[in-house]
């Protein structure tokens, strides 16, 4: 966010209502410079003095580090023949340290306290931490050092107890004084400003002065060295669109004393902030001192509804014009294709999905897959294709899908679904056939019951090693749409630890001219090879980048068919 340009040049408007801005706030200081002068500090003979006994009995050093609101340690340095830091003693702590060290490590856990000793004895994995070069750092400088979280181990009776502290380190004297502050409450707030995109600040209206998040810099986008805008900077900042608003928020906080929003835009940068704000007052009532806002990065949820609300427009003007069927079938397409991240989490499950479009035909086909909890606990799988392309593929592709997921809330097994999946494509007006993988896990027995409608089998992959399930009894069922009454049954295949399941579409390994057995082949060996150039972590990420690097394998000019892996894992 740049806050050192000038307003567009020829923005007349702009630069007027810039100035609108300049001076609501410099009216604003004028008032709280008036208040601060009526009602400043009283004059110098008005203070009282000290008495005499406290001047002549300062405290003692133990009574000045008891008086520290942090747990404090006194530390004294250790030198080598070469000048350098070569252990601390620890001569004190205060009462914080030692209610901090008995709530944390009761009974023995660590040895009595006797009188000074080496810091690194009393607690060896200090020594591994940052600490031994922050007092290095600490005593070539002269400068206190600060690190925002420091870990180490300390072995109790009941097992290794992990402290996780934000340490700081300064000069006092000759010795060194080391306080802590444990939890690293500040690098979580930190991290979680980051994570939910969101900052506040504070501003004076007298002076200019800013209260800041930890995080505030890194949520605008500001470099570590640009100082914090003022409320003018942040004016100047903003897009000429925004300026209006933004006026209007001031006006309500500063006169109106309310509490209220806007959103902004920043030259220079396409993200969109909600500033919400509110008045801080001197006294209840009273002259409105400060201004207090959060900012949050709205630009993906702002960004996601107009992209939505675009495509809502585009696909009405296609309707009523009778054009661009393919893209028309891309809207419904992205409709009913989930895209699940963690939602499988509760069942035991991580899953990640690729879908790959038929490029050289419509960008659009009919493979479509589904991962549905269901009231009775159990999760319903599927994956399929709709032979064809364009509209016609896409629309039987949706009302099976749809279809399955009405079906399935009846409890009924994969074998009776699966049988009522093909009369309905059986009952279409057209000639309508697709081929599909039904299945259903159940999480409390780690349990796969799966059948398969003419489609390529499901594959496990195990310890690094890949091979196609059991077909089920009797072989593969029937194409969908081809016989109606048809029979289908069902396999089982139980789930350990770290296995993996890969759905797939013949889109992906078919070849001209086909040979089943060694598109099969094909993609076993790449799905082993891709498994020992990186095995997958666990996370549904670590998942994802696999099935995408495996998809990248299978994929290339060849391919004449759109193509989907879906792939399922018990972590």
């Amino acid at each position: 966010m740049p806050v050192d340009e000038p307003p567009p040049a020829g923005g007349t408007r702009a630069r007027l209502e810039l100035q609108a801005i300049r001076a609501l706030l410099d009216a604003q200081r004028r008032r709280v410079t008036r208040y601060a002068e009526r009602y400043g500090p009283p004059a110098p003979d008005a203070v009282p003095r000290a008495p005499e006994s406290v001047v002549d009995h300062p405290p003692t050093g133990q009574e000045v580090l008891d008086a520290l609101p942090v747990a404090a340690l006194l530390l004294a340095p250790v030198f080598g023949e070469d000048g350098e830091v070569r252990d601390v003693v620890l001569l004190a702590r205060n009462a914080t340290a030692r209610a901090d060290a008995d709530s944390r490590f009761p009974g023995e856990a660590l040895p009595p306290w006797t009188g000074p000793v080496s810091l690194f004895e009393r607690v060896p994995s200090l020594a591994a931490t940052a600490i031994p070069r922050m007092l290095a750092d600490a005593h070539r400088t002269g400068v206190p050092q600060q690190s925002d979280t420091v870990e180490w181990l300390v072995n109790a009776r009941t097992g290794p107890v992990r402290v996780s502290a934000e340490v700081r380190i300064a000069p006092c004297g000759h010795h060194f004084l080391l306080t802590w502050e444990p939890g690293g409450r500040l690098s979580m707030a930190a991290a979680a400003q980051q994570l939910v995109r969101t900052c506040w600040a504070e501003w004076n209206l007298a002076d200019d002065g800013i209260q800041p998040s930890r995080g505030f810099r890194q949520v605008l986008g500001l470099p570590e060295h640009v100082p914090v805008p003022s409320l003018s900077d942040l004016a100047a900042a903003t897009t000429p669109d925004c300026l209006s608003t933004l006026y209007q928020t001031l006006y309500d906080v500063l006169l109106r004393k309310r509490v209220t929003q806007c959103e902004l835009r920043f030259r220079g940068s396409e993200r969109i902030f909600r500033m919400v704000a509110e008045p801080v007052r001197i006294v209840p009532g009273g002259l409105v001192w400060a201004l207090r806002a959060v900012l949050t990065d709205v630009t993906t949820d702002r960004r996601r509804r107009e992209a939505t609300q675009r495509a809502e427009r585009h696909a009405r003007r296609e309707h009523e014009r009778a054009e661009a069927v393919a893209e028309i079938a891309g809207v419904l397409r992205d409709a009913v294709l989930p895209h699940f991240q963690d939602e499988l989490d509760s069942y035991g499950l991580e899953a990640a999905a690729v879908y790959r479009p038929d490029a050289p035909g419509a960008g659009v086909g009919g493979d479509w897959y589904k991962a549905r909890g269901l009231p009775d606990g159990r999760l319903l799988l599927a994956l399929g294709d709709a032979r064809g392309h364009g509209l016609d593929a896409v629309t039987l592709m949706a009302k099976l899908r749809y279809a399955l997921a009405g079906l399935a809330y009846t409890s009924e097994s994969v074998e009776r679904l699966t049988e009522w999946l093909n009369e309905v494509a059986c009952a279409d007006a057209r000639e309508s056939t697709a081929t599909a993988i039904v299945a259903r896990y159940h999480p409390e027995r780690a349990l796969l019951r799966w059948t398969c409608a003419g489609h390529p089998r499901p594959v496990l992959l195990r310890d690094g090693r890949a091979a196609q399930l059991p077909a089920p009894a009797g072989g593969p069922g029937l194409t969908l749409g081809v016989l109606p009454g048809t029979s289908y049954q069902a396999s089982e295949t139980k789930l350990e630890r770290g296995d993996i399941v890969l759905m797939y579409s013949d889109g992906l390994t078919e070849r001209r001219p086909a040979d089943p057995d060694q598109d099969a082949l094909r993609f076993l060996r790449a799905a082993e090879s891709c498994f020992r150039e990186s095995a997958p972590n666990p996370g549904n990420a670590r998942l994802q980048d696999y099935v995408e690097r495996l998809v990248a394998r299978m994929d290339g000019h060849h391919r004449t068919d759109d193509a989907t892996l879906l792939a399922l894992r018990r972590p």
